[in-house]
């Protein structure tokens, strides 16, 4: 049996803890976490669409029940084709988590490794993410290299 699995949309809530977990690791100080309940019905709606353009891969955390230990969730976008990508399909990995309590044991790899071959069956000709310096081996090891384009953001 398989440690990794597609979340549902009963994970909402599961997958929203992990997301921050995440997103504290990155900041200097804990977030804020008021934004939940206003994320957590649209992140229903996609865990419940099997064909829609976003997934989550999870692990249950063996020593506690009803909570997830490791998280990698993702989107499938399309931008018009080019010569290394003609049907345009591009995945984005957005959040990979594990529990402080469940690191160490591999549950990132597999629901990388799980989200990863959700992206291949759809035909994405490749796979971008932002990589955190802690998390960098795990990538490279998963075949992950350093990209040159430049990033701009706007927030609007």
């Amino acid at each position: 049996m398989s440690l990794v699995r597609r979340a549902t949309p009963e994970d909402a809530p599961e997958v929203l803890r992990l997301r921050q977990v995440m997103i504290d690791s990155l900041a200097s100080a804990r977030g804020a976490t008021d934004w939940h309940a206003e994320s957590l019905p649209a992140l229903r709606d996609r865990l419940a669409a099997p064909d829609g353009q976003f997934a989550a891969f999870v692990v249950d955390d063996p020593e506690r029940p009803g909570t997830l230990a490791a998280l990698a969730a993702g989107t499938l976008e399309y931008r018009i084709g080019r010569a290394d990508n003609p049907h345009g399909l591009i995945g984005y990995v957005f959040s990979v988590a594990t529990d402080p309590a469940a690191r160490r044991r591999g549950y990132a790899r597999v629901c990388m490794e799980g989200l990863l071959d959700w992206f291949r069956e759809r035909g994405a000709g490749y796979v971008m993410l932002t990589a955190s310096p802690d998390a960098e081996p795990l990538y490279a090891s998963l075949g992950f290299t350093r990209d040159t384009d430049p990033s701009m953001r706007l927030h609007l």
